[in-house]
């Protein structure tokens, strides 16, 4: 439980057509997109820009008619020059410094004749009448337009002639963008994976399979085609999937679900195509798809783009080419997920991925083992407990264990100890959790009191409820989003959830909210957090788990309403009247309850708050001290600071005497004494 704040505050190997296989090269080296190619079209678009503007200039300074009459008698328009057409008048002219130049007077339906009638009467007949030529302004318009689609043509044309080859400007657009990794580059095997026994005895036959595919087609067996691998994030699917190939020893084709997709339709068919030529051509070895649920969804359901999008184009390739390879081809294709419940039917089906794996979060052996796994790689110290670490990161992924190792190691290093000890490791549970401790945050002593209280309300809650989870450290450092935090240590996982036990939670949830009142005769939003978790309890116990009396063994959501931008209720509205009356049973239960256990423990609450005010931080075995006696045998947090600061001081160098003084020698008249 936590007080929100109510704030937010080498390129890789083989990238692109399996080039990091080592004993074979599917296609050649594919050509580079060449520079000329962009100079060229620089000089298009210059030639353009030129032409236009000359287009521009030789349409000629527009005169009126009167403008015109008067140049023409002065001399400055060239006699004979004078042509008529159909929208404008030209002639040429030449001004006093001799240079030529064309002006026009624009021509419109209504005047021209008249206009034309003057001017033929001012050049007394001079003027030449010629028929409108519609190529000119076409031409002028047109033809620079003209040039780049013809440039644009011939780059376009021989990038196609050259794709399929497997060069050119185009080439590598429909080339799968695969990763191809061998034993000697992941270092990966089974030795690394840990926590996830079940499952790594699942693909224990895929792997003799790729080592020797005869011995089971000798008496006719037929290999999984595929496996998904469906686990939380972090659980260890993509680490599996290395492993399996690093104790095969073959290559490992590895590729997001999301590389396939693209703007433009069919070219994720095209990667797939690719990607199952080259594993069919190194076989024996492993696809790996990541994330396949970005070109795996469900085709039909929820909003789409229509039938024949890119994404469902990639998927019905994907299901041609595991429908394309048989079982001694020597291809086995692994998928990863973590959301199993969205993919489509055809690709689960039997035949395509028959066997799916539950890579499930680490219990309290599993969660050991990895730690050790990880642990292998730094320097413990001798008070270090990675069981009581293991108990006290339940739900925690093997992603996560790892981080907090990491973490620990980070932190005894920036404190120049010689190996990491426990206390290193429980602050890196807390950051990996909750987040960085704010320690440079001093929130005043109004809001240090309420949150003090606050966690003291969850503690003393925690300590009496026998249902409740055992209490492990409370704390009101700021961490993350949170003022302060209540851990407990669960003394086993569950994969289930008690009716108690959900009740007791519910009511170690309300008491900080309680506590918090009842000290500072306010509420705030600290207890944000804990309201949404208990209002999370209650309506699945009483839509989904069948814990309401008035409800009973009925549950009133849908298995897909994930997949429903709007989830959409399947019962009606007196019963949602029901069940919102049953959640506020629930939780007004919870806290009234809360509320006396609180009443008749007050002066442990009390002791409770005044140490965090004093300690900041408490392990469950304070707790239990000052609940019995009120009284912790330990410095403050203020007497660490005066000691910190003592230190300190006794460490800075003395200021430094004058050598004079040193001496004993006297200051002459009149000298000033001297800082020291």
């Amino acid at each position: 439980m936590a007080r929100d704040d109510g704030k937010s505050d080498r390129p890789e190997p083989g990238r692109g057509d399996g080039e990091g296989d080592p004993r074979r090269r599917t296609t050649p080296p594919t050509m580079q997109p060449s520079r000329g190619i962009f100079g060229i079209v620089t000089i298009v678009v210059v030639v353009m820009l030129l032409f236009m503007a000359l287009n521009m200039q030789n349409q000629g300074e527009s005169i009126s008619l009167s403008e015109f009459k008067t140049r023409y008698e002065n001399g400055t328009l060239v006699r004979n020059s004078v042509v008529i057409r159909e929208d404008a008048i030209t002639a040429g002219q030449i001004d006093a410094q001799g240079k030529e130049s064309t002006v026009r007077i624009s021509l419109n339906t209504a005047s021209r004749e008249a206009v034309v009638r003057e001017v033929l009467r001012i050049t007394e007949g001079e003027a030449l009448s010629r028929p409108q030529s519609y190529w000119g302004p076409f031409l002028y318009i047109f033809a620079p337009f003209l040039i780049f689609i013809a440039f644009l043509w011939f780059f376009i044309s021989r990038g196609l002639r050259s794709a399929g080859a497997g060069g050119g400007m185009l080439g590598n657009f429909g080339k799968s963008r695969h990763r191809t990794l061998t034993k000697e580059m992941t270092g990966v095997t089974f030795a690394d994976v840990a926590g996830i026994d079940e499952a790594k005895d699942e693909v224990t036959e895929i792997i003799e399979f790729l080592r020797n595919p005869k011995k089971f087609t000798k008496l006719g067996g037929r290999i999984p085609r595929g496996v998904l691998l469906i686990g939380e994030p972090g659980c260890g699917k993509t680490l599996l999937a290395k492993a399996i190939a690093g104790e095969a020893d073959v290559p490992f084709f590895s590729i997001s679900g999301s590389d396939f997709v693209e703007m433009f339709v069919g070219v994720g068919a095209s990667r797939v195509r690719d990607l199952f030529k080259q594993a069919k051509d190194s076989a024996p070895c492993i696809i790996f798809l990541d994330e396949i649920d970005a070109v795996g969804r469900r085709r039909g359901g929820g909003f789409t783009t229509g039938g024949h999008d890119e994404r469902e184009q990639t998927l019905n390739a994907i299901l041609v080419e595991m429908d394309g390879f048989n079982s001694t081809d020597g291809v086995i294709v692994i998928a990863a997920t973590n959301r199993s419940d969205v993919l489509d039917p055809a690709l689960t089906r039997p035949g395509r991925f028959d066997r799916q794996i539950v890579v499930s979060l680490p219990d309290v052996k599993g969660r050991i083992e990895i730690l050790k796994v990880h642990a292998k790689k730094v320097m413990l110290g001798p008070d270090v407990d990675l069981e009581k670490v293991a108990r006290g990161t339940p739900m925690f992924s093997g992603a996560d264990l790892a981080a907090i190792i990491n973490e620990g190691a980070i932190a005894a290093t920036m404190q120049n100890k010689e190996f990491i000890e426990h206390e290193d490791l429980e602050e890196a549970r807390d950051k990996v959790k909750f987040g960085r401790a704010r320690k440079s945050r001093k929130p005043d002593a109004l809001e240090n009191r309420a949150t003090a209280y606050h966690e003291a309300g969850h503690a003393v809650l925690q300590a009496h409820l026998a249902d409740a989870d055992p209490l492990h450290k409370v704390t009101i450092i700021p961490r993350g989003q949170a003022m302060g935090a209540t851990f407990s240590l669960p003394e086993k996982d569950r994969w289930g959830y008690g009716a108690k036990w959900l009740r007791a939670t519910m009511r170690v949830l309300c008491g900080g909210r309680i506590a918090e009142q009842r000290a500072t005769g306010d509420i705030g939003s600290g207890a944000a957090m804990d309201i949404a978790q208990a209002t999370s309890l209650a309506r699945k116990m009483v839509l989904e788990w069948g814990m309401s009396e008035k409800l009973g063994f009925v549950r009133y959501e849908g298995a897909d309403t994930r997949e429903m931008f709007m989830q959409d209720k399947d019962f009606s509205e007196e019963t949602a009247t029901l069940v919102d009356s049953e959640v506020r049973r629930l939780i007004d239960e919870a806290y009234n309850e809360a509320t006396k256990v609180l009443d008749e423990n007050w002066s442990k609450v009390e002791a409770v708050a005044e140490a965090l005010i004093k300690y900041e931080t408490l392990t469950s075995d304070d707790v239990s001290k000052i609940m019995r006696d009120g009284v912790l045998d330990r410095p403050t947090v203020s007497d660490l600071l005066r000691a910190e600061a003592r230190r300190k001081t006794l460490e800075s160098p003395a200021p430094s005497r004058p050598p004079d003084a040193a001496a004993g020698t006297e200051s002459p008249p009149g000298a000033m004494p001297s800082p020291a």
